[in-house]
């Protein structure tokens, strides 16, 4: 199985990290093999890509907005007691801003999901059209306010400026069954990605006209050893025997397996939305915009 080849005069995508805010959380909710009582710090990196030739700014994830005073009662009350929100660790807006970019500078904002720490802030971005997997629509029905109980912001998502990806809109790209050639010219796929969440979807975009490549995998894996298959996906916690952070394990792990495919590629570097030990090695550095990540 391989990615496609070049074309001729290739268009690609510079790719740059922004920092999008930080969560934490035990390691024990992720993995099968975690450390007894390890507790991760997890950046919720977001990522700028900028088209090659049209010069479409593109941004993948909000990260966590930082008037977290602002969620919806059911994230501050009960998501925020087993991931509760770092202090000091950014917000996309002002990541952006080191590199003189303004929130209506983005052509497109794409959300790998709607989960609260992929979000940010939607209503800062006012003139970008909002990119999501069509199976998100469901969750902003009987939103919040309207149901007090839900998770979701009915506004979440801007009227008239969302483009739900649709089912006809798919077609396969190397492991991957579904994924939407955006602009058309190859260097950008969106990459249905389930397991995780409804409308969860991955980024995979060229990074060179030479055949380089970056999977941006979002919350498909929290941890690499689950990329790596040194751990599995851990099932049940004290008092909830049956908890899982993906809603579907059978096709998250099917869909690892294919992420797993692309990372034993030449020239296909993998990141996650999550991905502690990138952040760790990368943060402040030149992989951050107005840097960008280098081509493989």
């Amino acid at each position: 199985m391989t990615l496609p080849t070049p074309a001729a005069k290739q268009a690609f995508c510079g790719v740059s990290a922004l920092d999008g805010g930080a969560l934490s959380a035990q390691e024990g909710l992720f993995i099968t093999n975690a450390r007894p009582g390890h507790k991760d710090i997890l950046p919720s990196l977001c990522f700028l890509l900028q088209h090659s030739e049209n010069q479409k700014k593109f941004i993948f994830d909000l990260g966590v907005r930082p008037d977290t005073e602002n969620y919806p009662p059911m994230v501050r009350e009960k998501v925020f007691t087993a991931f509760p929100p770092e202090p000091n660790y950014g917000d996309v807006v002002n990541s952006l801003s080191k590199g003189e970019m303004k929130p209506e500078d983005l052509d497109f904002v794409c959300l790998s999901h709607l989960h609260w720490d992929h979000t940010g802030d939607t209503h800062a971005f006012e003139k970008s059209t909002f990119v999501v997997g069509a199976d998100s629509r469901r969750l902003l029905e009987n939103g919040y306010p309207q149901n007090p109980d839900s998770f979701y912001a009915s506004d979440l998502l801007p009227e008239g400026r969302t483009q739900y990806i649709m089912d006809e809109q798919w077609k396969p790209i190397g492991p991957f069954p579904r994924a939407f050639d955006f602009y058309g010219d190859g260097s950008l796929y969106i990459v249905d990605s389930p397991g995780h969440a409804d409308g969860h979807v991955n980024v995979l975009a060229r990074t060179s006209a030479d055949g380089a490549w970056i999977y941006l995998a979002a919350d498909s894996a929290h941890h690499w050893k689950l990329i790596t298959g040194e751990a599995d996906i851990q099932v049940g916690i004290p008092g909830y025997p049956h908890f899982c952070i993906h809603h579907d394990k059978a096709k998250a792990e099917e869909h690892i397996e294919h992420i797993r495919e692309v990372w034993k590629m030449p020239r296909v570097r993998v990141l996650l939305a999550h991905d502690s030990p990138w952040y760790a090695a990368n943060r402040g550095g030149s992989a951050f915009w107005p840097g960008k990540i280098e081509s493989l």
